[in-house]
């Protein structure tokens, strides 16, 4: 086969696949391909003292900035975060055991073991655990390294105001979560999160 014509009929094929075959062309497989990784099975992830734990299981750098995940432990009637959105940001989230109650704009799904849910971005959303036992899920990021907001949100702040003996709700200590949600593109709305707590039971 000549190639303008094998060219022309992968140009075809692209289209119908929904490719564009420019694309195809500009962008050649890179010199430095995705590399294959496993990850071993670890302890069961518990709730912790507070309520509400997390571990980065993938992390964006594993996968060339395409995909990370974090999986996280929910007590039994422990509220999750304030109701919040995200301007860049799609989260997948499936659950691993129990029931985790997801709350999407006005709905809110009862996502239990072996559910997926996704939460798309620009939509206010939160979620807690209603019921009387352990939830363990899967969230999942795709646009943008999450798991780092996390990180620095539940480890890094707060160790960085125990080790120069401030308040949490001290200037310096909210300056930096400010400056971290701005960095991530997260709105978040506290005031929505009491009336939750007091609907459904809820412990803080």
């Amino acid at each position: 086969m000549e190639r303008r014509n094998f060219l022309s009929m992968a140009a075809v094929a692209g289209l119908f696949a929904g490719i564009n075959p420019a694309n195809l062309m500009a962008h050649p497989p890179t010199a430095d391909p995705l590399q294959p990784f496993y990850l071993p099975p670890l302890e069961p992830l518990q709730a912790g003292p507070e309520g509400l734990s997390i571990r980065t299981r993938v992390r964006q750098t594993q996968t060339r900035g395409q995909f990370s995940c974090v999986e996280f432990a929910v007590a039994p009637k422990k509220m999750g975060p304030a109701p919040h959105l995200h301007q860049a940001l799609d989260e997948l989230m499936y659950v691993l055991e129990g029931t985790i109650n997801v709350m999407v704009g006005e709905k809110v799904y009862d996502v239990q073991a072996g559910g997926w849910h996704l939460r798309p971005r620009g939509i206010v959303h939160t979620f807690w655990n209603v019921t009387d036992k352990p939830a363990v899920g899967i969230d999942c990021y795709f646009q943008q390294p999450f798991e780092d907001y996390l990180e620095a949100s539940i480890h890094t702040i707060p160790e960085t105001a125990k080790t120069r003996g401030l308040a949490m709700n001290s200037p310096e200590i909210q300056a930096m979560y400010h400056d971290l949600r701005q960095k991530f593109g997260l709105v978040s709305f506290p005031e929505k999160r009491q009336s939750l707590i007091a609907k459904y039971g809820l412990n803080a």
